[in-house]
């Protein structure tokens, strides 16, 4: 090992240096691999960054796009729900007035329709206490007669001398009550 440093130190040349006929084929192979390495590889990764760039340009721009259509579908949406709480609000209170109109118009329509049953019923009423005091003046006439003609003695068989005293018995009965009353 000593002897080839030796000789390698009697030569002249130093080790540290390359010879030149090598640099020369070495910068040649790297002048050809540069070329081609310039030529054809960096242009096929500049265009795989190109379209991995756009792709992920792209990608974000629909992204964005799909943001921009999410909010606005969101703002639609809100808007359609304002404006149909709005609208069932208002068809609430519409709903409310009409049914409070609806009560009115049928409280009323009770009130007219019991005011005419009343006034039916004391029409009625009236009718058959007419009817009544007809029937009973004819019954207490008969009766006041009848008696009348017993405690006379005679008999009342002659319609206008029987009105008269059943007229007659039925005025003092009523001046009695009327009396009595007061």
């Amino acid at each position: 090992m000593n002897q080839t440093i030796i000789s390698a130190a009697t030569e002249g040349t130093n080790p540290l240096v390359p010879n030149p006929w090598e640099m020369g084929v070495v910068l040649a192979g790297f002048a050809v691999l540069f070329y081609i390495v310039v030529k054809f590889v960096v242009p096929m990764f500049e265009k795989t960054f190109a379209e991995r760039a756009e792709a992920i340009e792209g990608g974000i721009a629909k992204a964005e796009k799909a943001q921009a259509e999410a909010s606005a579908a969101l703002e639609e949406y809100k808007q359609q729900l304002t404006d149909a709480r709005a609208e069932a609000n208002r068809i609430r209170e519409e709903a409310r007035a009409e049914g409070a109109q609806i009560l009115a118009d049928l409280k009323e329509k009770a009130a007219a329709e019991s005011a005419r049953i009343t006034a039916h019923a004391h029409a009625q009423i009236e009718s058959e206490r007419q009817a009544a005091v007809v029937s009973l003046r004819a019954e207490v006439g008969t009766l006041a007669t009848t008696l009348a003609s017993r405690i006379v003695g005679e008999s009342l068989s002659d319609d206008a001398r029987a009105a008269r005293v059943v007229d007659r018995f039925l005025a003092d009965l009523e001046n009695q009550n009327a009396g009595a009353a007061k």
